[in-house]
């Protein structure tokens, strides 16, 4: 059903809390501060999983590769959200915002499934430690941390391309960033399609993997309460409580963010809830697996030890 007059759109104006000159400043502050700690913290992880031979372990490789997407997911919008926090004319180019859609909606995707895939790894080295190094071989890891990326950047394209391709009304998305539920409001005819198309792809890349998290820890815990040495509960449970944290983190804000009903009286409340989910998170991650990870904690202190080792050479 036609909404009004179809408009050329070259570029879009991004007007999400522009009601608000003075919060957006204070927001450009503390984004550019967790920005810079995301990167930091992130790239920390990535590089001690790979210096410290003692973490070329599927945790960790799977673990390098969600800091690596966190980095890559929060660079495709904090930048411009910041540059818009700033600007006057707060405007993206069409393929600027494109790029944006497709890469956040992709990582986004891949996230939801990568975080399945360390659970099933939690899942052989807790429930079948004697055969993890046999299950959870070099070839295996590979493929179950490219696939992830695979089917959530073609899911991504898919409902990308859809929605860009429709006829826009306008071109002012009240939003910080290209988010897909945002652009789907400029669109001015029938949507039943892009909507159908979200909800096979919410069911496949969101409520699946859930589910086989939540399956996966049934089982987990089962075997870690039937450990009779209380020791080796506590052990077997450190393992993946830093995981557990970080799925409990990233889909508790995502079902709150999405599903949450929306009205105009908590809008303000919505943007920066959908702020917080989008910088908070990715920062949280490598605070959570150093916190909660001996083996982190020691991969901190060899890598800094042997740089000032050299250093002092």
């Amino acid at each position: 059903m036609e909404k009004g007059n179809y408009t050329v759109v070259t570029e879009f104006f991004l007007v999400g809390l522009s009601d608000y000159p003075g919060l957006q400043m204070l927001l450009y502050v503390l984004c550019l501060l967790m920005y810079l700690v995301i990167l930091l913290g992130n790239s920390i992880i990535i590089i001690i999983s790979i210096l410290d031979p003692h973490l070329h372990t599927p945790m960790y490789f799977f673990l390098g590769n969600l800091s690596f997407l966190d980095i890559c997911y929060t660079s495709s919008s904090i930048p411009q959200m910041l540059v818009n926090f700033t600007s006057k004319r707060k405007s993206i180019t069409f393929i600027g915002c494109a790029l944006q859609l497709v890469i956040s909606l992709g990582l986004g995707s891949t996230e939801c499934l990568l975080l399945a895939v360390m659970a099933f790894d939690r899942y052989v080295a807790i429930c079948n430690p004697l055969r993890y190094t046999i299950i959870m071989n070099k070839g295996l890891c590979v493929q179950m941390a490219t696939w992830p990326w695979i089917l959530g950047f073609l899911n991504s394209l898919i409902q990308s391309v859809l929605a860009l391709r429709m006829p826009l009304c306008e071109n002012i998305i009240d939003h910080l960033t290209c988010e897909i539920l945002a652009v789907f409001k400029l669109i001015c005819v029938d949507i039943s399609l892009n909507v159908f198309i979200m909800i096979i792809a919410s069911i496949i890349l969101l409520i699946t993997p859930l589910l086989l998290i939540f399956f996966s820890y049934v089982f987990i815990l089962s075997t870690i309460l039937r450990i009779n040495s209380t020791e080796g509960r506590k052990k077997a449970f450190s393992t993946c409580s830093a995981h557990l944290t970080v799925v409990i983190l990233f889909y508790g804000s995502a079902l709150f963010m999405y599903m949450k009903p929306k009205s105009k009286d908590t809008k303000l409340f919505d943007e920066l809830f959908g702020l917080s989910y989008w910088v908070i998170t990715p920062m949280l991650n490598p605070i959570i697996y150093s916190l909660r990870n001996k083996e982190v904690k020691e991969g901190v202190k060899k890598v800094l030890i042997r740089n000032w080792y050299l250093r002092e050479m």
